[in-house]
């Protein structure tokens, strides 16, 4: 097994402070490796960047048809949003439509990371509740399909009927099986793939369009329910989504806890993985970013990327004290 590489640096004065080390793999639509840093078969939990793998069966099923979803709460049920009201007020007419409320989901409350929302529930006294849940999107997709499967409301059982499509999906279109899991934050299973595997599947979403099928008719729905609605993936000013504004809807890209990060480039045919052996948001974020500028689908000198990426950082005086890079071999090819 190969170990895992240098992605990125932190540099403060002359001394290079820290260095963010892991794995990163681009596929092509057939499935091979075009471009790898690090171990392709290290095996780790995609964690929420998987949320567009989990959501296959919500349309697969029949499910969103049948219970009339728009295409932002396609996006939702691939989000991880911060619980604004812009999020909360989605997820809880989605709930009402089902004839379901709060009590219904199952991925638990804490409290939202949006500042408004967190401000009013403080002044209101109140307790947050499941949907300002970062995941409450994607419980709710999965609650759609076990009405839709007449199913028992633990969906998150990992032998519900639900958590069984959603494996199979998994395996499916990563081309890996036997899958491991633990249980992610939210209650549900996250299904261990190697780097190699989820970069395979995101590609499979970024080749959709040259397929026929339910399948790849689901994939290209979800891909461009992303891309229409990056609000509602993550929030403004999360990376996320701003980094698929800033890429201009040729990108669908997603984090996930504890390092991870995948984008789906459908105008290239190419997904790619990554993951950060410490677990750092500053080492996915700008890992991402790096690669993304290597691919071409974001301009290095966007304010965006210059935030994430080889740009500087200040202390709390707005003094520039050191600056964040990719490592050597990450953007020049």
């Amino acid at each position: 097994m190969a170990a895992a590489v240098d992605l990125v640096e932190v540099w403060r004065g002359h001394i290079r402070e820290c260095v963010h080390q892991g794995h990163a793999v681009i596929c092509d639509g057939s499935g091979q490796i075009v471009d790898a840093w690090g171990d392709p078969g290290a095996v780790a939990y995609p964690r929420s960047s998987a949320k567009i793998l989990q959501a296959l069966p919500l349309i697969e099923s029949g499910a969103a048809d049948a219970f009339g979803l728009r295409t932002d709460q396609l996006a939702l049920a691939c989000a991880s949003h911060l619980g604004a009201a812009y999020h909360t007020a989605r997820v809880a007419n989605w709930l009402a439509a089902l004839g379901l409320g709060d009590a219904d989901l199952r991925c638990g409350a804490h409290e939202p990371e949006d500042r408004a929302a967190r401000d009013g529930l403080i002044r209101a006294k109140a307790a947050p509740c499941q949907m300002h849940n970062n995941c409450s999107g994607k419980h709710s997709g999965f609650l759609t399909l076990t009405r839709h499967l007449q199913a028992g409301p633990e969906y998150i059982d990992p032998a519900h009927p639900v958590q069984m499509a959603v494996r199979a999906a998994v395996e499916e279109v990563s081309g890996e099986s036997n899958l491991g899991f633990g249980i992610d934050g939210c209650s549900a299973p996250s299904f261990a793939l190697s780097v190699a595997g989820m970069a395979r599947a995101m590609a499979h979403f970024a080749t959709a369009q040259d397929r026929s099928g339910a399948r790849a008719r689901a994939q290209q729905r979800l891909v461009a329910a992303m891309i229409a609605h990056p609000e509602l993936v993550g929030a403004n000013g999360q990376a996320c989504t701003e980094l698929m504004r800033a890429c201009g809807g040729r990108a669908a890209i997603k984090g996930g806890a504890d390092g991870y990060y995948v984008a789906i480039i459908p105008d290239l045919r190419i997904g790619l993985a990554l993951k950060i052996a410490d677990g750092a948001a500053r080492g996915r974020e700008g890992a991402v970013a790096a690669l993304l500028i290597r691919l071409g689908v974001l301009a290095a000198d966007h304010p965006v990327a210059r935030r994430l990426i080889n740009g500087p950082f200040r202390n709390w005086r707005g003094l520039e004290v050191g600056y964040l890079r990719a490592a050597p071999g990450l953007i020049a090819a």
